[in-house]
């Protein structure tokens, strides 16, 4: 069974091996960053499954674990986030590219955790800006790519204009910090001398009416003074 630590705001990383104490040390060193939240698998199997019902930014693999298999399997399953493959086989580093597996990157053990952490964050912010990114918004998954917003429990489809997925997309990555109505128009629409603030709001009024449960009671795209955050 997957166990899992989540956060708010946190990035979901799942964690895959068949030690249970190396998967806690792990966790416990990635829990210590508010920017994570850690889920467990201690095989393959386990993983795709969990994989099924959770979206993942970020799965750590251990190779050792037959993962070039898992990995292999967690791609045709349509897993589309950043795979790091965990290893002390030094054939598959001199013989084997990660990529042949379908994984994005493979980090040899014993390893300081500072590296590790900083292949982690590299990959997402890589991933957050290519087209197969996907994030979740309070009860939504958000697949900009496609503009659209899926309910998680229903699986139901949210259509987004262009202008709504730029919202979406530029509030998601201030992590929740609120952003002024000047900068998010000048991010979304650039420098156009005929858009107003008004043109923004009549955007956040639409976007709320698909969106919020209660639109004039806000609690997924927030109003602050002066501009809006995303309570992710």
């Amino acid at each position: 069974m997957a166990r899992c630590r989540v956060a708010m705001t946190a990035k979901k990383i799942l964690l895959v091996d068949g030690k249970d104490s190396l998967r806690a040390v792990l966790a416990e060193q990635l829990d210590l960053h508010n920017e994570f939240a850690t889920f467990q698998a201690a095989t393959g199997a386990e993983a795709s499954e969990i994989s099924k019902s959770h979206h993942f930014e970020l799965i750590l693999l251990n190779l050792d674990l037959d993962g070039g298999e898992v990995c292999k399997m967690l791609r045709k399953s349509g897993v589309k986030c950043p795979i790091i493959m965990l290893t002390t086989a030094d054939r598959y580093a001199d013989t084997i590219s990660p990529s042949e597996f379908g994984a994005n990157d493979c980090v040899m053990k014993p390893f300081k955790f500072a590296v590790l952490l900083a292949c982690i964050r590299s990959h997402l912010r890589q991933h957050e800006l290519s087209d197969e990114a996907v994030f979740t918004i309070g009860p939504y998954i958000f697949r900009p790519s496609a503009k659209m917003l899926l309910q998680g429990d229903s699986n139901e489809k949210v259509r987004l204009t262009e202008k709504e997925t730029s919202i979406l997309k530029y509030l998601f990555g201030k992590g929740g910090k609120a952003v002024s109505r000047e900068v998010l128009l000048n991010e979304v629409w650039g420098y156009n001398a005929g858009v107003t603030t008004r043109t923004l709001e009549t955007h956040i009024y639409r976007l709320r009416q698909k969106i919020e449960s209660d639109p004039s009671s806000a609690e997924i795209l927030v109003t602050e003074p002066g501009g809006y955050r995303l309570s992710v």
